[in-house]
């Protein structure tokens, strides 16, 4: 189950973060989302110790911690996607998928010529349809 996704931008100021769990949740996922970015960085700056190569978008499993696991994908422009999950035996076929499909979700809140760029995204739209991606996420991974 996804407790929590974020955008993050280039200068590692927060763009959007929703959880879906209780409300005394939310601050500690909001660390861990700020922990994960180190993470990021350091995979980012470092790409011959990790895995990926610079253009590949999908960074994979940044940490795992106690109760749940952390995914990163990083735009073409700097922009980070967090992605905290419970679940333990999540592919990474179906991150991918959840990324592509909340990547294009961004797009569409940013195209948007009354946003602001480098501004929070305040999208109702935006906000719906990250929670329509977050449920479909759901039943795919456990069926």
């Amino acid at each position: 189950m996804i407790v929590c996704v974020a955008v993050v931008g280039h200068q590692n100021n927060p763009l959007y973060i929703q959880s879906f769990t209780d409300a005394d949740d939310a601050l500690k996922l909001h660390h861990i989302v700020h922990c994960s970015l180190d993470v990021v960085d350091e995979r980012v700056n470092n790409p011959k110790k990790s895995g990926p190569t610079l253009n590949e978008t999908f960074l994979g499993l940044l940490y795992p911690t106690e109760n749940y696991k952390v995914y990163g994908y990083l735009t073409n422009t700097k922009v980070k996607f967090i992605l905290v999950t419970t679940d333990l035996d999540v592919k990474d076929a179906d991150v991918r998928n959840f990324f592509r499909r909340f990547h294009a979700g961004y797009v569409d809140a940013i195209s948007n010529p009354f946003h602001e760029p480098g501004k929070k995204i305040t999208s109702k739209t935006f906000a719906e349809k990250v929670s329509t991606i977050v449920k479909s996420f759901g039943f795919s991974s456990t069926g």
